[in-house]
């Protein structure tokens, strides 16, 4: 079984974690994480850049003779563990996944009263002592800024965003989407109207064929999104990010959308809508991140004994 006494207090990025106390904090301000899942993230901190084996985790928290679900519970600790840090399985800055062998802490970890190491951030082993397969660099994986999926250097991350109550962003979030809904049920709704306006355009036929396929794949495409942020599907702020690359070519496309209007409203009063418009992909992106859709997990020893 590992050594149960870690050092008191671990800073790493914008956190700090207090063993004793069992309190992780996010620039100062407490993160909720219930016992088994701090046991977890305090594993991976006392040894980060290490591998730690699934049956380590299960022998630390489970000893012999607790009849339960291992790979339940220890899934369910690194996923509590995640949404705490607004980690990702897919592109993680802190808690990495070994295929078929365990996990690891890839950012450097700062040990606070250690008297080994006062001031000093814990290094990370060589590659030699953890051959990996298919993983990334070890530069790549000490950058605790590492972005999410979808992000760059021009777009926000977590810890540039502010805190605001999850139903708030979630419901505005919705609200943006059923907007969308309502563009393309509006088109489709007046085609013959639409067709009449784009028939001065040189090849108005094509132009209005995108607009019906496009409308015709984003409905449903929507929907999902409704659905999966409405109830809070696990996983959905990933899912989010990946289909967001290809949700922004097209909301950059129907921003223009306000010109389908030109019937009803002045040149330019669509031009302000448009300009609006061409921010709320990235709108929607900052919702997501701010905790739209996220669950709130409420972990239990008594729950994951029973594999619920």
């Amino acid at each position: 079984m590992m050594d149960s006494r870690p050092a008191r207090r671990y800073r790493f990025g914008v956190y700090e974690v207090n063993a004793t106390t069992g309190e992780l904090r996010r620039q100062g301000i407490r993160v909720k994480l219930n016992a088994q899942p701090f046991q977890v993230l305090c594993m991976l901190l006392e040894r980060p850049g290490e591998l730690l084996t699934r049956e380590q985790i299960s022998s630390e928290l489970w000893p012999d003779g607790t009849f339960v679900d291992f790979d339940h519970g220890v899934n369910s600790a690194i996923n509590r563990i995640r949404e705490a840090l607004r980690d990702t399985a897919s592109n993680p800055r802190f808690v990495e996944t070994l295929a078929r062998r365990g996990y690891r802490f890839a950012a450097p970890v700062e040990r606070i009263g250690d008297e080994s190491s006062p001031s000093a951030a814990a290094e990370l082993p060589s590659p030699e002592a953890v051959p990996l397969q298919s993983t990334p660099t070890l530069e790549a994986n000490l950058i605790p800024s590492e972005p999410l999926i979808g992000e760059s250097r021009f777009l926000a991350s977590p810890a540039d965003l502010p805190k605001i109550p999850r139903w708030v962003a979630q419901t505005l979030f919705i609200l943006l989407q059923l907007m969308y809904v309502a563009f393309y049920i509006g088109a489709l709704a007046n085609l013959g109207e639409i067709e009449d306006l784009l028939s001065i355009l040189p090849r108005a036929a094509l132009v209005l064929n995108v607009l019906i396929v496009t409308a015709a794949i984003l409905i449903p495409v929507r929907a999902f999104v409704v659905s999966a942020v409405a109830f809070r599907a696990p996983g959905v702020r990933s899912k989010f990010l990946k289909l967001w690359p290809g949700l922004l070519a097209f909301d950059e496309l129907w921003a223009l959308s306000p010109f389908l209007l030109l019937h009803h409203l002045n040149f330019g009063l669509a031009l302000a809508c448009i300009v609006l418009l061409v921010y709320s992909p990235f709108a929607q992106r900052a919702l997501i991140l701010m905790g739209a859709g996220q669950i709130e997990y409420k972990f239990s020893e008594k729950s994951s004994k029973t594999g619920e």
